[in-house]
C-alpha cells in the first residue's frame, strides 16, 4: 500500500501544533484589508485581525491559489505519495474546485498515483473535525481508498452549531437583511445557525441574549449526539475565548466530554461572521 498524505485548506482552523504533528498539507486562503493581501507566509495576528474588524475595517476574501495547489501536490506526488484532499465546502468557496482541477491536471503527469478530492461540505473546525477523523483512521492503518469511502459515510454527521454576536457581518454577507440586522441589534437578538448537508450556512432560529444563544448551542447538541461517540469536540471562536470556554464547560457538565480543542475562526470565515462568533462541532445524527 502506497503512503499518502492528507491535504486540506487553512479554513480547517486546526491549531498549528496539530498540523505539524500530523504532517498535514495546508493550502492557504487569502484576504485583503486596506488594500493589503494577507494569507500564507504573509499574515497578520488573529487578534489584530479581529480588532481591525471591530474598528470597521472591511475585509474581502479570496480562494486558494490554483498554482500553489499544483506545486504542493506535485511535490508530494513526485516523492511517491498519494494524496487525499479534504476541501472547504464548495457552497462557500471555489477552493475545492481549484483543488479538483489541480488533481485532474496532475493525474496525467502522475498516472500511477492516486489523487482524491473530497468536498467536506464543512467549514472552520467542522472541516477540522472531519480532517481529524481522517487523520485518526490513516494513522490506524486505513488505506486511502477505504478512508475515502468512510469519510463519505460520516460526512452528514459532522454537525456545526454556531452563533454570532454582530448581525451586521451576516448582513454584509447576505445572510440576513439590513432591516433584520438593525432591528435585531436593537433588541439583542442572537441567531443560531448551522451548516447543512449541502455545505451552506443556514439560520435555524433566534434567541434573545448572548448567554441564551451560547447555551442553545449545547441544547442543540444534546438532541443530536445520542448513539455517537464524541471523545473529542472542537470549538472555534472569533476572538472570544471566554465565551468559547463557557460553551465547553457546559458540554463537560452535561455530557462528560473533557477533550475539547479550541481555536480561532480564521480570517476567511471570520470576515463574514465577525468578532464574537462561537461555533461548536461534534458528531451527531444529522446536520
Amino acid at each position: 500500500m502506497a503512503d499518502y498524505i492528507i491535504s486540506t485548506d487553512s479554513t480547517c482552523d486546526l491549531p498549528d501544533s496539530y498540523i505539524k504533528k500530523h504532517n498535514l498539507m495546508i493550502h492557504p486562503l487569502f484576504y485583503s484589508m486596506n488594500e493589503t493581501v494577507y494569507g500564507g507566509d504573509k499574515d497578520m495576528g488573529l487578534k489584530e485581525f479581529y480588532d481591525a474588524l471591530r474598528n470597521e475595517v472591511t475585509a474581502t476574501t479570496m480562494a486558494s491559489n490554483p498554482e500553489d495547489i499544483i506545486e504542493k501536490f506535485r511535490t508530494a506526488l513526485a516523492a511517491g505519495r498519494d494524496i487525499l484532499h479534504i476541501g472547504f465546502s464548495s457552497a462557500l468557496s471555489c477552493s475545492y474546485n481549484n483543488a479538483r482541477l489541480a488533481a485532474n491536471q496532475l493525474q496525467e503527469e502522475f498516472p500511477d498515483r492516486k489523487i482524491y478530492c473530497i468536498d467536506s461540505l464543512a467549514a472552520s473546525m467542522g472541516q477540522g473535525l472531519f480532517v481529524h477523523y481522517a487523520v485518526t483512521k490513516k494513522e490506524a492503518g486505513m488505506s486511502i481508498d477505504d478512508l475515502l469511502r468512510w469519510l463519505e459515510e460520516i460526512k452528514p454527521n459532522i454537525c456545526h452549531q454556531f452563533t454570532v454576536d454582530d448581525l451586521h457581518f451576516l448582513q454584509r454577507g447576505g445572510r440576513v437583511s439590513k432591516t433584520v440586522a438593525i432591528l435585531g441589534t436593537m433588541i439583542n437578538v442572537k441567531p443560531l445557525l448551522h451548516v447543512d448537508n449541502e455545505g451552506r450556512l443556514i439560520p435555524l432560529y433566534n434567541v434573545r441574549g448572548r448567554k441564551k444563544a451560547l447555551t442553545a448551542l449545547v441544547d442543540n447538541m444534546a438532541a443530536q449526539i445520542p448513539g455517537f461517540n464524541n471523545e473529542v469536540i472542537f470549538i472555534s471562536h472569533g476572538d472570544c475565548l471566554g465565551d468559547a470556554e463557557f460553551v465547553g464547560k457546559l458540554v463537560t457538565e452535561r455530557f462528560g466530554i473533557t477533550n475539547i480543542v479550541y481555536n480561532y475562526v480564521c480570517p476567511t470565515i471570520g470576515s463574514h461572521s465577525g468578532p464574537g462568533t462561537v461555533a461548536l462541532f461534534f458528531l451527531g445524527k444529522e446536520r
